[in-house]
Formats: structure tokens, sequence, C-alpha cells
């Protein structure tokens, strides 16, 4: 299969991901000469990597792996994609300006490039999606000082309008959120029956393109025990729990509001399919402690599956050849399954809300 300059990716046995390199100061090179090695992956994706030729193989030489790849410039994906990924050498950093362990504008800077070239080709629609290698937020700030997380940054690149959420996946249960990088002050206030709603139809919707048909949603409540009958608080009492009834009356497989602290244990026990959490850490505490290795972020509502592990990039560990590529491997594996169903012909959904 050849991409050309003008081309449109289009719908084979594998889908086109692009792979995007993270911080250079972290783990991200290592890892990335980890995913182009394993011929799991390889076999799942063809590959377009952007980064710097040079980073690339000094995290090759740190992972202790050979690479098989085509390089080029980002005038030259005519290039046949069949067997061999295909790197995008951008040339934008010399590992001597590289401080490992350490944030600078230069590694914000390279991930920033990487990340916002990898994004342009799913826009145009010259690959199916996109994964990447951890960033450092700090990294990024200095080198786009807009930046809050990935999300704004993925809005302001492609100008997207439309709602977009970050999912935390492991392979029994995801966690979605109602939600994030806000003040947990605020938590309460952010919350209502139509953003609980429209958290429930994403989700659902986020879940069949993982191959999951008939997806089961627990709701986790705000406040300790549930509120306990208005208790400890009168949100589930007159946000959350219409919200759930509402969603049920829609044809939604959803549940609760279960008390935080064991709404977990009940989604594992009882095979729901993903727990909507109300804030940040109220999901992201039980996920990482449950997989942190395997753990996986996924941003949802984009025309295309975007995709990166859920840990950092372990500024404490770069350089040493023991990152482990677990959740690399399950960000990748997951991108390529949605990709297969995303890009596929299927009908309109409309909104059910």
């Amino acid at each position: 299969m050849a991409i050309s300059g003008n081309a449109t990716a289009t719908q084979t046995d594998r889908p086109v991901l692009a792979l995007a390199m993270g911080d250079p100061a972290g783990i991200s090179p290592e890892l990335t000469a980890r995913i182009l090695s394993l011929p799991e992956l390889r076999s799942c994706a063809h590959f377009i990597v952007i980064g710097d030729r040079r980073i690339l193989y000094e995290g090759a030489a740190i992972a202790n792996v050979e690479l098989d790849l085509v390089y080029g410039s980002a005038n030259d994906l005519s290039t046949n994609l069949a067997e061999r990924p295909f790197f995008v050498d951008l040339g934008h950093l010399d590992p001597a300006d590289v401080t490992r362990g350490e944030a600078t504008l230069a590694g914000g800077t390279f991930a920033s490039e990487n990340f916002r070239f990898a994004l342009r080709l799913a826009h145009e629609g010259r690959v199916h999606g996109v994964c990447f290698t951890p960033f450092n937020k700090k990294a990024m700030r200095y080198a786009y000082p807009g930046y809050d997380d990935e999300i704004r940054f993925v809005s302001d690149v492609l100008s997207f309008q439309g709602k977009m959420r970050e999912f935390n996946v492991l392979e029994r249960v995801w966690n979605a959120r109602v939600t994030s990088h806000i003040p947990l002050s605020a938590v309460s206030a952010h919350i209502s029956i139509e953003a609980i709603l429209a958290e429930v139809e994403l989700t659902a919707a986020c879940l069949r393109l993982a191959g999951i048909d008939n997806p089961k949603i627990a709701v986790a409540g705000l406040n300790p025990h549930a509120g306990d009958g208005g208790s400890f608080g009168m949100e589930e009492i007159e946000v959350i729990e219409p919200a759930v009834i509402e969603a049920k009356a829609a044809g939604y497989a959803v549940d609760g509001p279960f008390p935080a602290d064991t709404v977990f244990l009940r989604a594992l026990k009882e095979g729901f399919h993903a727990v909507l959490t109300m804030y940040h850490d109220q999901g992201q505490i039980a996920m990482k402690m449950m997989g942190f290795d395997k753990g996986v972020t996924m941003m949802g509502g984009l025309p295309f599956p975007l995709c990166t592990p859920a840990h950092g990039t372990a500024y404490d560990i770069a350089g040493r050849g023991i990152a482990d590529v677990g959740a690399s491997r399950e960000a990748v594996l997951l991108a390529a399954k949605m990709a297969k169903r995303q890009a596929a012909p299927r009908k309109t959904e409309h909104s059910t809300f």
C-alpha cells in the first residue's frame, strides 16, 4: 500500500497509524524503538513514525533492539509501506541537545512538532489513527504556552469544535469521567444531567469501536457512600440518579450511582465494561493500581482513534533500558482495532439525547 502526498488512507487488512515520538529526555525514544521492533505490532498496523532519526537510534541502542525501517522526509510519503514502517525524519533535534531526565524547551518543541505532524496526517485522512509515546507536560508548556493537556493541544491544532474526552483503558474495564483537569473544588458545579448523559453516549460509542457491541456502564457517585441517601450530599439524588434513569430509558445498559470506593470491584465482578466517574482521580487511582504498566489513555470523540500509554515519561529511569513496553503495546493494539472499525463504512450515528 502506498500513501502519496495527495492521497488518503484506504482501508486494507492493516490500518495505517501515525506514531509520534514523545519527550526525548524520558523513556519515549526507547519505547518507540521497542514498538517498532515487535513483530506482533508490525503485523497489526502499518506505521508512519515521526521524529528525528538520531533520537530514535539512540533509543534503539538503549532498548537493545534492531530496527528495519524506511527513512525519508515528509515529501517521501509515496514510499511503499507494505512491509516496513516509514520514518519521517524531521531532523529537528541533535541528541547532544537533550538533557536526559529534565523538562526543556528543546524536548517540548521536539514532542509537540512530532505530535502536530501526526495529527495533521490523520486530519487529512492519510492515516487511520494516531499513537504517541509519553509527553512531559512541563516541557510541552515551554514549547506551547497554552498547553493544558493533550485535549487542548489537539483541539487547537485541528480547530476541533466537537466533544473530545480522555478515557483510561485496561483489558477488563475502561474509565470515563464527567470532569477531568479541573480543581476538585469545582467538580460539583460541573456535574449536570446533560453532562453525564453526554459521557454515557460517548463512552458507549467508543466501546463499540473497540469491539464491545453491547457495552455495560457503571456510574459512580460523587460523595462518600454515594451520598448515603442525602446524608453526605444531594448530587446523587438530584443529578446523577436522574441521569442514569434517563440513560436507561434511552436504551443504554447503565446502572448506578454506586459508591466510588467499591464501583470498580463491582464492575469487575458483574461484567461492566466501563466505569463513569465524576472526577479525574476518582478513576485514575483505581486504574493505575489495577494496571499501571498496561493502562492506555484514549482520546474519544475524534474522527480517528488517538492512543498513548497512560504512564508518563519516567525521567527517573530514562536511559537505563528497563522501560516496560506493555502499555505502549496495548495503546497500539487498541488504536489499530478501533481504526479498522472507525475507518470502515458505517451508518451515521445520531445523538440519542
